[in-house]
């Protein structure tokens, strides 16, 4: 990005390397400050609200450029004398200042316009003359929010001639910031349309961090194209940024759309973000595109796999409907999972915890099922019942991980550091304990979420030998005494069970009632069937012959009207007293 700001969508985003504002008069003279007055007096104009009556009538026109001016130039003045002081100077702005409650209203409404905007910063490694170079990184956010906060002060105190009595020290500048730099990588000639575009080095979160996506779930499974998409795509460079995941052991660079800016920032919470000498002169596993224009009218969510130059790239055209987090998250997984089933791996839709009981007994348990099955929720029972059972527990992965059969054992990994997980799944309080480091999305809505890291990036990639792997069957009913784990006699039994990935639908996507997903997977497994089919076959064998891992089913009951809280508790503690089963 070379401009200095830019506004999108209810998203703005600040070049501090372009212009960094040290003064007031530099903020009032910006060209973001004029734009931003100018939105907001066409909004009012639109809605034609109280503020913009008083406004027009005052200064005697309608005219939206005079008004901006004129509230630049009042402003600028309110920096350095008072009202009176200014309507003595300047009796055209003598029926705006004196009433001083409807001036101060629209003060305050501007301040909340400006706090409403999804706000972010950004700054170039690099010096430019009238930019950002010496100031640190971390420091240059807290700067520009703290100037804002005096100069919104300072105002109100030329106005009223009083100082408030409590100051509330909201961030107002930046809700995230990041720096970005210029990498060179082997790009192959297919995807020089991609050169050039910033990566993301680090990043800045303000939080807690919230978002308000206008959608809440997503829809289908991604599709496979025999073409790569980008020869029809458009990108304009300018607009475009790149952030380097380590998803599990694979690099996938993830190239998203300003649009897109704030699932693009919450990357940061979910997959571990490589470095730059991690990408200089690498080209990664896995490319996605997300919210490239093109000549297509409908959505386009597909993958490529270009054997030529042995990546699978990932894409999704510029679209309303794309504006959920999901699609930027089950995309870079089902890249993971295409080039494991590729190398002989078992992608495993679930979550995998390495749990160490009071009494000393550890144990690696996997959970495995698809969208709404019970995963977070038997985490979050887990978490629960930890004072009294567990003195330790590590989540390996929450949402997507791979087995390997090595030396005679199934090894687990992940491919995250985070989890996106829902509001409802969690326990009352819990996420406002996670606050201070979390991402919140639509928290006022059904299938509200929450994006928070929960792993390390050594632990996920360390790998845990499987001891317990369960199906969550949120379906069944445990009846009273009845027993909320089985265990499948045969390894038929289990792939049976296992392949079909029944589950009873909770909202976190389209569907709804009891519906079935391959593998319980649709983000890889669905997509290459026979291929994963030979691996379930192997790996299910493995694990019953010479693994000795227990094959079984989890009865979380969350899909069970009345059973949706008691359920998971009652898995889990059923799941500790297997635990101390163990030899």
């Amino acid at each position: 990005m070379k401009k200095e700001f830019s506004i999108s969508n209810d998203k703005i985003i600040i070049n501090f390397t372009t212009k960094y504002c040290k003064t007031f008069q530099n903020i009032l003279e910006s060209e973001g400050f004029s734009r931003i007055i100018e939105v907001y007096i066409k909004q009012t104009q639109k809605n034609d609200t109280l503020s913009f009556k008083y406004l027009s009538k005052s200064l005697n026109t309608r005219d939206v450029a005079s008004l901006r001016k004129d509230l630049a130039k009042i402003f600028k003045s309110l920096t350095v004398m008072n009202a009176e002081e200014i309507i003595e100077s300047n009796s055209q702005y003598s029926e705006l200042l004196q009433d001083k409650d409807n001036f101060i209203a629209l003060v305050e409404n501007i301040y909340l316009f400006w706090r409403k905007l999804e706000r972010y910063t950004l700054i170039h490694g690099g010096a430019i003359e009238n930019g950002i170079a010496a100031m640190s990184f971390t420091e240059a956010n807290a700067g520009f929010s703290s100037l804002i906060l005096k100069l919104y002060r300072k105002i109100e105190h030329n106005v009223l001639g009083v100082t408030p009595k409590v100051f509330r020290q909201i961030p107002v500048g930046g809700n995230a910031s990041i720096m970005i730099n210029k990498l060179v990588w082997p790009i192959p000639k297919e995807y020089e349309i991609l050169e050039n575009i910033p990566f993301i080095d680090s990043i800045l979160l303000e939080t807690p961090f919230i978002t308000y996506p206008k959608r809440n779930t997503r829809d289908g499974i991604f599709t496979e194209v025999h073409e790569n998409p980008l020869q029809n795509a458009n990108i304009n460079k300018d607009h475009w940024f790149c952030y380097p995941a380590k998803v599990g052991e694979l690099l996938t660079y993830i190239y998203f759309h300003r649009d897109y800016m704030e699932h693009g920032i919450t990357l940061c919470n979910l997959f571990e973000m490589a470095r730059k000498e991690e990408c200089k002169g690498r080209k990664p596993d896995n490319i996605y595109v997300f919210g490239a224009t093109d000549d297509s009218e409908k959505l386009k969510d597909v993958f490529y796999i270009d054997e030529k130059n042995d990546i699978i790239l990932g894409y999704i055209n510029h679209s309303d409907k794309i504006e959920y987090f999901g699609y930027m998250k089950k995309m870079t997984l089902t890249l993971h999972n295409l080039v494991m089933i590729k190398r002989g791996y078992l992608p495993i839709h679930g979550a995998m915890v390495n749990l160490t009981l009071k009494n000393g007994k550890t144990a690696n348990v996997v959970i495995m099922g698809d969208s709404g099955a019970g995963k977070s929720e038997s985490l979050e029972a887990f978490r629960a019942l930890s004072e009294e059972y567990i003195s330790d527990l590590k989540i390996i992965f929450d949402d997507m991980g791979v087995f390997k059969y090595e030396n005679g054992k199934m090894i687990g990994y992940g491919t995250e550091i985070g989890a996106f997980v829902r509001l409802d799944d969690l326990d009352q309080g819990y996420a406002f304990k996670e606050m201070d480091r979390s991402i919140f999305m639509n928290p006022d809505k059904v299938n509200a979420r929450l994006v928070m890291p929960v792993s390390s990036y050594k632990e996920i990639t360390k790998g845990y030998p499987v001891d317990l792997f369960y199906y969550a069957n949120n379906y069944t009913a445990v009846e009273e005494n009845g027993h909320s784990i089985e265990y499948f006699e045969t390894v038929e039994e289990a792939i049976k069970v296992f392949t079909s990935g029944a589950r009873m639908a909770k909202g976190t996507t389209s569907e709804t009632g009891l519906v079935e997903s391959f593998f319980a997977n649709p983000f890889g497994p669905a997509q290459k069937q026979k291929e994963t089919e030979v691996l379930i076959k192997k790996y299910f064998y493995a694990m019953y012959n010479e693994a000795s891992v227990k094959v079984g089913q989890i009865k979380t009951c969350i899909g069970v009207k009345g059973q949706e809280k008691t359920g998971p508790r009652n898995a889990a503690l059923e799941l500790f007293d297997e635990i101390k089963k163990l030899k």
